[in-house]
């Protein structure tokens, strides 16, 4: 009969509704709608838990191209912006999605192909001229074709060598509708040129015969921001959340470890915020 009777109240415990402090606290967290690179190259799963353990707030990323990342956003399914197409961040702010954009960290992009090497464009700091003799010799390239932050840079250099990609598509222009991994992938199976981001290189494991062929260009440059999506749109948006996890990431401790996260003996990012501001 005791025992029975324990077995009653343990099980009423159990069920008794959540008090208004569990409640908040099981409410901490935040969603971020991010790039795959941040995600790939591990320096997400570096930075969160050091973030949790500071606020308590618990943050859950999303990883999809800049694009889908924007389109969340401006659904309301996402808090916080962490992406790298500065024009159309910019572009979301002035439509109203956004409060206000912050540059974070920067890395930059690099063309890699096979050691083969066809349309001879191993060494070369300018990415246009690459992808000139790239078309030019109609070597295979293989492209994200998802509207990611790596794709918007990508069909603007293409557009600034004078290239008319969507003729060649289907041909010598592979389009994957994948993330940069899958891309990769796909392009080293395909001996094709792949344009990446270097944080995603570093960190990718099936370079197979690819290496790094172009780099150095300033368009190349690749620029990360974070916005806080605007309740004034979406008044669910968690903003003092959100805004904690934007301060803490631009601030001190957020950019020292930027700097700090390494991979194969590689700084992978490189932080500037509070540099030009939008």
């Amino acid at each position: 009969m005791k025992k029975t009777l324990l077995a009653f109240v343990a099980a009423l415990l159990l069920a008794a509704p959540l008090s208004a402090g569990q409640l908040q606290a099981a409410e901490r967290f935040i969603t971020v709608a991010s790039t795959t690179s941040t995600k790939n190259s591990g320096l997400l799963d570096f930075l969160l838990p050091k973030f949790q353990a500071e606020s308590g707030i618990e943050v859950r990323v999303v990883a999809v191209g800049t694009g889908k990342a924007l389109q969340q956003a401006r659904d309301g399914d996402a808090d916080v912006l962490l992406v790298h197409a500065k024009g159309r961040e910019e572009q979301f702010v002035a439509e109203g999605y956004g409060v206000e954009r912050f540059d974070v960290m920067y890395n930059d992009f690099v063309i890699v192909g096979p050691q083969s090497d066809p349309a001879g464009v191993a060494g070369l700091s300018d990415a246009q001229a690459a992808l000139t003799r790239i078309a030019e010799a109609e070597a295979t390239f293989a492209s994200r074709g998802d509207d990611s932050g790596t794709h918007t840079k990508e069909r603007n250099l293409w557009k600034a060598a004078g290239v008319d990609i969507q003729s060649a598509s289907g041909g010598w222009y592979r389009e994957t509708g994948s993330g940069m991994g899958a891309t990769l992938n796909t392009g080293i199976g395909m001996d094709a040129y792949v344009l990446t981001d270097r944080a995603t290189w570093i960190a990718f494991e099936n370079k197979g015969g690819h290496e790094v062929l172009v780099e150095g260009d300033p368009q190349l440059f690749n620029q990360y921001g974070v916005i806080l999506v605007n309740p004034d749109k979406h008044p669910h948006v968690k903003t003092e959340l959100g805004q904690s996890f934007i301060d803490w990431l631009t601030g001190e401790t957020g950019q020292a470890l930027i700097a700090e996260y390494r991979l194969n003996g590689q700084q992978l990012f490189f932080p500037n915020a509070r540099k030009g501001q939008s």
